[in-house]
């Protein structure tokens, strides 16, 4: 049984290299102007998160995790080979490749992750969980628009960020993230579904809401570009019909004192041998849940 890296806290190789001087540091910091956008309109793209040889390690350990009887697999939160369930629309999706593989383990405290994430949170980064999404190539499905923090009101209060990082160029053609400008400002919606259906969110939209969403914004990106985004900010991504993949992974971090608000399962299964319970009222915080960086 391979074993289950979510025990250590701390790096474990040498892909993400810590910062030996508080300039080196220094150069991870987003400018004033990065922050103030990302305040003002909900998310931030362009951030240079991983360099070529990153890129392609993480690959490599990705490649293996398709195969859903690989070793390893018991830790995984959730594992789809297809959320979508329509073989002409594949939507790879699973939560927990940081306690099984050592390049998405040690990418958690990779400090250009974790100095911007401090800066748009305002504080100490506390790690959430974190996702894979992939879209094949020629097939690949779509993911519906949403408000991440609808999915994660098992915490409190709302003090979430997210980072999604290329692992392939993302294009409007291949399946790009998109925005909706200023929706961090709307209230939390309802959950309509993940994979699947563009459309189902214009059922609980305002007609003021509905008026603002026709006007997305693609978040193109380089491979290992990153874009940022606020947990209320409406987002989602289109099909791949292109002739190569769209890989992404994504870290959800909150800012340290968080709190849970639910005294049920926080990630696995309700039913497992082995929920992740924290009690409500309680920090988060332990072996699944641990702070990444502190300014």
């Amino acid at each position: 049984m391979a074993p289950d890296l979510s025990t250590r806290h701390e790096l474990i190789g040498d892909l993400f290299p810590l910062p030996q001087t508080a300039d080196a540091w220094d150069a991870y910091r987003l400018t004033d102007e990065q922050v103030a956008f990302y305040h003002e309109h909900g998310y931030l793209t362009g951030v240079k998160i991983l360099g070529a040889e990153q890129v392609d390690a993480l690959r490599d350990e990705l490649t293996p995790l398709f195969d859903p009887t690989h070793d390893g697999r018991e830790w995984w939160y959730e594992y789809h080979a297809n959320e979508s369930g329509d073989p002409q629309n594949v939507l790879f999706h699973s939560l927990g490749a940081w306690r099984i593989t050592p390049g998405f383990h040690d990418l958690l405290w990779h400090p250009a992750f974790t100095v911007p994430a401090s800066q748009l949170l305002g504080g100490p980064v506390r790690f959430w969980h974190d996702q894979l999404f992939c879209k094949p190539a020629r097939h690949g499905g779509v993911v519906a628009w949403h408000q991440d923090y609808s999915y994660w009101t098992r915490t409190v209060p709302m003090a979430h960020l997210t980072c999604w990082i290329g692992l392939d160029d993302s294009t409007r053609e291949n399946g790009a993230v998109h925005y909706v400008p200023g929706s961090h400002r709307w209230p939390l919606l309802p959950i309509t579904g993940l994979a699947g259906d563009m459309e189902a969110i214009r059922e609980v939209l305002t007609p003021e809401q509905w008026d603002q969403f026709q006007q997305p914004v693609a978040a193109e990106l380089k491979k290992g570009e990153a874009s940022f985004h606020h947990p209320l900010m409406v987002h989602g991504s289109f099909e791949n019909r292109t002739d190569r993949p769209r890989r992404a992974t994504v870290i959800n971090a909150f800012r340290d004192g968080v709190r849970s608000d639910s005294n049920e399962s926080l990630l696995s299964d309700p039913k497992s041998s082995d929920p992740i319970i924290i009690p409500a009222g309680e920090p988060m915080g332990g072996q699944f849940f641990p702070l990444l960086y502190t300014p």
